[in-house]
């Protein structure tokens, strides 16, 4: 029963400690109407083959329960694995979500390295309080050592992102197996929301590490972050446990349509990864010419580091019809900006408002801490 306090009209109902405690995430989207190198998304759009699938979505169709397993079964068989090995959800944030239900007690200990997506904080401390964070140093690398002693008994989630957003960063197949390998009472489930720009992935090592479960979206090199729709692959036996705990109808019915002929369209898929992963070296060159410090990328997106007049770029940016995101609350990311990689078009406008809006907020290479901006660079002639 909810009781009312009469006088204030404020319901005296309260929700558990743990909602009480978790933060929140907040995604700024008002307003981007304009071109989106803010969030990561593809810049251009899905396959033609989704659109011609779109049109020809009946009503009769829209008044149905969407049917998950025949999808599941497709995707399965498109990546190799089994029907029972793939379960399709709602994006990935979902997919996190439902991890974190299955596998995590009020006293159970999750672990990540930060910074990372900030989802992972949220769905993990709706569950749990004890969310144990192994902070990246200044070259933002995987902290494989730390990570590694980090791990205890009560460790019984580990989500590790890779390529890691934001930082691009990649995480190595040997460390990868090796955090598994130390931790066979916990689950690891790898993020490979970037694994088109990069080419990396344990998929193929699922057969033989009972513990590992891998993540993938449809929303970046696909396109179809507006239909919401990522999906686990992984051991049966753990499977099972997450899709106890989804709802059956999860997926909408048109995404199901959708993904499919998405799947099918490999031409496109492989095409729009290359225009990232060409824009992407162009936009590392770019920033290298500007003198602007950047972390080098496995992923669709760059992160720069502008200083104190992060916040200046980001809105000079915006008056030149270019979003980025600001992602100096990010732990260890003060004056840190983010920029999406898409078509060749899209980078070249892009670069151009960059230049622009660095000359116009009066932003200097030295305004940077030239220790960081030496390391940085070391780094960006060892990765080419």
């Amino acid at each position: 029963m909810i009781v009312t306090d009469t006088a204030t009209n404020v319901s005296k109902v309260t929700p558990r400690k743990a909602v009480l405690d978790m933060p929140e995430y907040h995604p700024p989207l008002a307003g981007r109407t304009v071109l989106r190198l803010d969030f990561n998304e593809n810049t251009f759009g899905p396959s033609p083959r989704v659109m011609e699938r779109l049109q020809i979505v009946t009503a009769e169709g829209l008044t149905k329960y969407p049917e998950r397993e025949p999808v599941e079964r497709i995707v399965a068989e498109h990546f190799g694995l089994q029907g029972k090995q793939v379960l399709l959800t709602n994006g990935v944030d979902e997919a996190i979500h439902l991890m974190c239900c299955a596998f995590l007690d009020a006293e159970d200990q999750a672990l990540i390295a930060t910074p990372s997506f900030f989802m992972y904080d949220v769905s993990v401390q709706m569950m749990t309080p004890h969310l144990r964070k192994v902070q990246a140093d200044t070259t933002l690398e995987f902290p494989f050592e730390r990570f590694m002693a980090a791990i205890s008994e009560r460790t019984k989630l580990i989500i590790v992102a890779s390529p890691n957003n934001p930082t691009g960063a990649v995480v190595s197949r040997e460390h990868l197996l090796a955090i598994a390998a130390a931790a066979p009472q916990a689950v690891l489930m790898v993020d490979e929301a970037y694994y088109h720009f990069d080419g990396a992935s344990v998929m193929e090592d699922l057969a033989t590490v009972p513990n590992l479960i891998v993540a993938r979206t449809f929303s970046k090199a696909y396109g179809l972050a507006n239909l919401r729709i990522g999906m686990l692959a992984g051991n049966p036996e753990l499977l099972k446990y997450v899709r106890k705990v989804s709802s059956p109808y999860n997926v909408n019915g048109v995404a199901l349509d959708c993904l499919p002929v998405a799947l099918a369209d490999e031409e496109y898929v492989a095409w729009y990864s290359e225009q990232v992963r060409v824009g992407r070296k162009r936009m590392m060159d770019g920033l290298r010419e500007l003198g602007v410090p950047f972390f080098p990328s496995h992923a669709n997106f760059v992160l720069m580091r502008i200083g104190p007049k992060h916040k200046e770029l980001v809105a000079a940016m915006r008056a030149h019809d270019v979003l980025l995101r600001d992602r100096s609350t990010d732990p260890g990311c003060d004056g840190f900006v983010r920029i999406t990689i898409g078509v060749e078009e899209h980078v070249t406008r892009g670069l151009a408002a960059l230049k622009l809006s660095l000359r116009e907020i009066g932003w200097e290479r030295e305004q940077v801490s030239e220790l960081v901006s030496r390391q940085i660079s070391d780094e960006t002639r060892e990765f080419e």
